[in-house]
């Protein structure tokens, strides 16, 4: 396959590229060789400041009529436009997150068809905006009229993680567009070329300036003074459920409205009525190394630290032998497990499975859902009854049955306890960005007021 050069990006801000304030720069290490191959801007406050300020104006522009309070249709047009650019750039992108982020290129590939899936997705939404306002609400008295409309929340601050870069990047740019925001996404500083090159994608399909801005750098150095900031409307996070907690603390203090999807701990309930080998999951499985050094000494951690506690490592927990260069971890299933270790209650995000029999359907249930989290759950059984049973028992905001994390932009996607609140994808993942007004009209032709107009002397 042949090689692709990485891009020397600065920031875009107000439909421009910047160079960050203080001319910082983050070295881009590919996973599966330990090797510098380019580098990234790194904002600081100074930057969030100029990205908010190019946000805020273009939201409110010519009062909002060139991009917020447009028609939907209008942007999806631009929607549109990104999603063809990204189907034609496939290729290019998909080696660039192979590069950064350690994925097996065909996986990246796919990501891209579902980046492109998403902004088409969410172009019929914004066009299917315009038919919802003035949606009437029924009054039981007739002398008021009421309707409601659907209005962009304003400025939003998208902070992203590293495990799918450009699509989860996508998941919160296309509905925030569609809803009429306009947005300053801050990826995770360990995987930011592909959201960079959606930058560029921008520049090139004309995106008004300021619409969609894009910092990359720390978290505690950009993504903190972004959350944190007066004139953002709105802060959508996807990461660890402790950086959430930290910036749910900061938007308190300004009563602004948060949607959070957090750490997990999956569970797959496997029953005794399926023939494993006919499981699909393990068909053509292949995986790459994992995203940087300080996940690979994470995770290995994790294992070592469940061995100490008298786990079993059944299998895999090391660096692959053939393999002295990348942030490699062989595939890992660990066994004789307790309720109580750190393996089994904390989320790893490396290849690491714990595998624990259990003897009744009540008894799997209790166990899937003793954890502090709920984002995902699956179940694996040929009784259909029983699958329906197990999915309502589930504490997760998403149960799989029988396949185990398909995505569909059409469906909800979000967690419940410390897995955060608020829903992705679908319609749902739009109204995240919608605040909703209720204009109530009097059209009656009598005085209003409280009191009765005194008689004519």
């Amino acid at each position: 396959m042949a090689a692709v050069p990485i891009p020397t990006r600065q920031l875009f801000i107000g439909g421009e590229w910047k160079h960050p304030v203080l001319n910082k720069r983050i070295p881009v290490i590919n996973p599966a060789t330990e090797e510098i191959v380019g580098d990234i801007p790194a904002a600081t406050a100074e930057d969030v400041e100029v990205a908010v300020e190019a946000a805020h104006s273009a939201f409110n522009r010519n009062r909002g009529k060139d991009w917020a309070f447009a028609s939907g249709a209008f942007r999806a047009k631009y929607l549109r436009a990104i999603a063809a650019k990204v189907v034609e750039k496939k290729e290019v992108l998909a080696k660039l997150e192979s590069i950064d982020n350690g994925k097996p290129y065909d996986e990246a590939a796919w990501d891209m068809d579902d980046v492109a899936g998403c902004f088409e997705y969410y172009a019929d939404l914004a066009e299917g905006l315009d038919s919802k306002q003035g949606t009437p609400v029924a009054l039981p008295m007739d002398t008021f009229k009421s309707h409601v409309l659907r209005e962009p929340i304003g400025v939003v601050a998208l902070i992203t993680p590293w495990n799918y870069p450009m699509l989860m990047a996508t998941w919160k740019v296309a509905p925030a567009l569609a809803a009429g925001c306009t947005a300053i996404l801050k990826p995770s500083e360990l995987s930011s070329l592909t959201c960079l090159e959606l930058a560029a994608i921008c520049q090139e399909v004309g995106l008004p300036s300021g619409v969609l801005n894009i910092l990359t750098g720390l978290g505690p150095d950009a993504g903190a003074p972004l959350a944190a900031h007066p004139n953002v409307d709105k802060v959508a996070f996807t990461g660890s459920t402790a950086t959430g907690s930290r910036i749910m603390t900061g938007a308190a203090k300004l009563v602004k409205p948060v949607s959070m999807e957090l750490g997990g701990k999956s569970p797959i309930v496997v029953f005794e009525d399926v023939d494993l080998d006919k499981d699909p999951m393990e068909e053509g499985c292949r995986l790459g190394p994992v995203v940087s050094g300080g996940q690979y000494e994470k995770i290995l951690k994790f294992i070592s630290t469940a061995k100490s506690e008298g786990a079993t490592i059944l299998t895999g927990g090391a660096r692959p032998k053939h393999l002295n260069k990348g942030f490699f971890i062989e595939p890992t299933i660990i066994t004789d497990v307790t309720t109580s270790m750190q393996i089994w209650r904390e989320e790893v995000f490396g290849p690491v499975l714990c595998v624990k029999t259990f003897s009744s359907e009540e008894e799997a249930i209790d166990l899937a859902n003793d954890t502090h989290y709920g984002l995902g759950a699956a179940v694996i059984s040929n009784d259909e009854e029983r699958c329906d049973r197990v999915s309502k028992a589930f504490r997760a905001g998403i149960v799989w049955v029988n396949c185990s994390q398909p995505c569909f932009c059409q469906a909800p996607w979000g967690g419940l306890k410390r897995s955060g609140f608020g829903r992705e994808l679908g319609q749902w993942g739009l109204d995240n960005y919608l605040s909703v007004k209720q204009v109530t009209k009097y059209i009656s032709s009598d005085p209003w007021g409280w009191y009765q107009p005194p008689s004519k002397l």
